[in-house]
């Protein structure tokens, strides 16, 4: 027996080498010789020896492929007792520079022996394959055999401590830089266990535990390592070592460190969080060990505190609060790895309760946040588990499934059952558009698509959903070109106004003008009012070219008020969103008043759309626009007039009749039509206009049904000033009985 320094101890060899291992830790040597009687005598000259209470464990190889497929499937292979000479004459050699640079092992000692000195390596192969020692089998006594494998076990022993500690900081290091993602805090835990094992020199065996709740008893795994690792996330009660659950309740009672016979509990008190983490081992701490232990739990402590709080923000930022589902990024991310897996059998919808806004208006915010969260519950329910339902916008989902779960049918089966909201039953209507991924770089793309399919739905209305395809976004891109190139247009003062006279039936003069807005093309073309002027109201870009519309016109109106008659006037149309516009009734007179413009020159058009988005306030903006002396027409009567009543509520001046009803004034149903609105417009006191005239028959038809005025290609066509001004001067406009008049 060797002094008790050392550490070495000779005792009678177990019955079963196995059975050894099984009940205590052991220090595995790796024997690798084509002779075995050297495989023999090593073990019965190691036979016995225990380092630092752990004995000895032998396994055999009798060549170099052998050793390396052995080191291939075996692990925790502390020293390897390697033959120089085998099969080829640098066996050895070829496999000490396999296990360092092909397995990878840093870990593993390596002692070479040979029975031929002449083949001893170079000093350059011991330092390039980190070899411990280089002995020949004849001077290799029992003695120094065992010098040398106590050398290299501690060896070992010592690079195994700092690469743990080293594995146990990456852990850590990297649960602080992946802490977005879903199992950071599991990670990290892990790190806890796996950091505090390699402090003390053991193997991470352990278990990290929190308790839930400050005002709970329930105890739950948060992290662990080593054969712990299947209780992840299970309450320490399921736990069947019971000694574990009573020294874990323990520390947390007594809040402090036990070392105990058998194990180690440190006590981790952080803000809002007590943790226990559990170190399966019977060695007693050292006052350097216990220092190092205190002030690694002191930071850990307060990497507990940031971990939580990165959870919480995590949770914060990809989860919407009312619903509980994904929100926008998160859904965006899952997009992101649908695009990425170029997975084909995957269906992307938007979709969006319709008329939301009027269930907020009607029953309140609280009802209306109820039925969100009904809705997310309910297409849950009729997705599998796999399926990613998100609430993306105020009343806007998003679903991301496979191609057999989501379909409009799907849809129109979930939401076919109204929806109980207190004591409400309210019937859900949903519009959706459904995309795959064509040509998708990333989850945003893919969401446009989707997002280009449900206006494309809400745009025709005969069905409630749409399918994505790539005509939509062309389309799409052509509109946004067009509103960039209208701003710029306007921006550069390239749009144009136009005027067309109207003119008085009975007389034959001209009365006024309509103003005609115009976007020239560097080609001489034009791009028509009826593309552009829709794609200025949606963009809101209306609103300025609206106030620069009524601009021009008042500042035409100035310059030719001393060439026209007294009661010529402008007439300009205005749209829905100038209408909204707070006091747009006092712009356009502030307007007015600035170019010296009598209101009583200005006639404002409105067509039924402005009528119909909000008829009380119409009715109140055009009646304060009257009571100033500004007239009031109505454009294009009779197409589509949703109620007659509205013509008796505001406060109009004038009906123009429709060029669909002047082209059809031939025919029967033709007639009747018109014969009745000239004839309502003649009951209620109106002047009465009839547009696209283009014939001697037409004009002198509307002539004889007393309409008052008429505007057409018969007359003029629409001209920029220049012209104008020069139509005034070769049609004089002479009142019955009077000169020309500056009014």
């Amino acid at each position: 027996m060797q002094d008790r320094d050392n550490k070495v101890f000779f005792a009678a060899e177990p019955a079963s080498e196995h059975a050894a291992s099984a009940e205590r830790k052991v220090w595995r040597v790796l024997i690798v010789d084509d002779d075995s009687e050297i495989h023999a005598v090593t073990k019965l000259a190691l036979s016995g020896v225990t380092i630092d209470n752990r004995s000895l464990q032998f396994l055999h190889a009798y060549s170099g492929a052998e050793a390396i497929h052995m080191l291939s499937t075996e692990h925790d292979i502390a020293l390897i007792l390697l033959d120089v000479v085998m099969e080829t004459d640098d066996a050895g050699l070829q496999v000490a520079r396999q296990i360092r640079e092909e397995l990878n092992n840093d870990e593993v000692r390596i002692v070479l022996r040979t029975g031929q000195p002449g083949y001893a390596p170079e000093e350059e192969v011991i330092l390039n394959y980190d070899i411990n020692d280089y002995k020949t089998k004849t001077d290799l006594t029992r003695g120094k055999l065992m010098t040398t494998v106590i050398s290299s076990i501690r060896s070992y022993q010592q690079i195994r401590t700092i690469n743990e500690s080293r594995r146990g900081l990456e852990k850590i290091v990297n649960a602080a830089a992946n802490l977005m993602e879903r199992h950071s805090i599991h990670n990290f835990a892990e790190g806890v266990v796996t950091q505090l094992a390699s402090l003390l020199g053991l193997n991470p065996e352990g278990l990290l535990c929190v308790r839930q709740a400050s005002d709970s008893d329930e105890i739950v795994v948060l992290g662990a390592a080593g054969h712990y690792a299947r209780d992840i996330q299970a309450p320490l009660q399921t736990i069947s070592d019971g000694r574990i659950i009573e020294q874990v309740k323990r520390c947390f009672s007594e809040g402090k460190h036990l070392f105990l016979d058998t194990a180690s509990v440190f006590y981790i008190d952080a803000k809002g969080i007590k943790a226990a983490a559990f170190i399966d081992s019977s060695q007693r701490l050292s006052d350097v060990n216990h220092r190092l232990v205190e002030l690694f739990l002191a930071n850990i402590s307060v990497g507990f505190e940031n971990v939580t709080l990165f959870e919480e923000l995590r949770t914060a930022a990809y989860k919407d609060s009312l619903t509980g589902h994904a929100n926008r990024a998160e859904f965006i991310r899952h997009l992101d790895n649908a695009v990425l897996a170029k997975d084909q059998d995957f269906v992307i919808a938007i979709t969006d309760i319709s008329h939301f806004s009027d269930v907020n208006d009607a029953l309140g915010q609280d009802v209306g946040n109820k039925l969100i969260q009904a809705v997310g519950q309910r297409l849950q329910a009729h997705l599998s588990g796999d399926a990613v339902v998100a609430r993306i916008s105020a009343d806007v989902f998003g679903v991301l499934a496979r191609s057999h779960e989501i379909a409009p049918d799907t849809l129109r089966e979930a939401f076919f059952a109204p929806f109980t909201v207190d004591e409400h039953r309210i019937p859900v209507m949903m519009t959706t558009g459904f995309s795959r991924c064509y040509k998708a770089v990333n989850g945003l793309d893919l969401l446009k698509q989707a997002y280009i399919a449900l206006k494309n739905a809400k745009n025709h209305r005969l069905e409630s959903f749409a399918n994505y395809h790539p005509s939509m976004q062309a389309e799409t891109e052509r509109r946004l070109e067009l509103i960039r190139n209208l701003r710029i247009a306007h921006q550069q003062r390239k749009l144009e106004l136009w005027y067309q006279p109207q003119i008085e039936l009975a007389s034959g003069r001209m009365v006024g003008v309509e103003a005609l807005l115009r976007w020239p093309q560097p080609d001489g073309s034009f791009i028509a009012p009826d593309i552009f002027i829709p794609l200025a109201e949606y963009s809101g870009l209306i609103l300025e070219i609206g106030h620069w519309v009524l601009e021009e016109s008042c500042r035409t109106m100035r310059d030719i008020d001393a060439s026209v008659c007294s009661d010529f006037r402008m007439a300009v149309n205005v749209s829905v969103p100038q209408f909204r516009q707070k006091n747009f009734a006092e712009e356009i007179l502030n307007i007015m008043q600035g170019f010296e413009v009598p209101p009583q020159r200005l006639e404002i058009e409105i067509t039924e759309s402005i009528v119909m988005d909000d008829p009380n306030l119409v009715a109140k903006v055009l009646s304060d626009l009257k009571s100033h002396g500004v007239r009031i027409a109505i454009d294009d009567f009779g197409v589509g007039f949703s109620s007659l009543s509205y013509v008796q509520r505001l406060p109009l001046d004038k009906l123009k009749i429709d060029r669909a009803f002047v082209r059809s004034a031939h025919t029967d149903s033709g007639a009747v039509i018109i014969e009745t609105i000239i004839n309502m417009g003649h009951r209620l006191g109106l002047q009465t206009l009839a547009e696209g005239i283009e014939t001697d028959a037409q004009a002198a038809y509307f002539g004889e049904l007393r309409v008052s005025q008429a505007q057409g290609y018969l007359y003029a066509r629409p001209m920029n000033l220049d012209s104008l001004k020069r139509y005034i001067d070769l049609h004089p406009c002479r009142e019955e009985g009077e000169n020309l008049v500056n009014s």
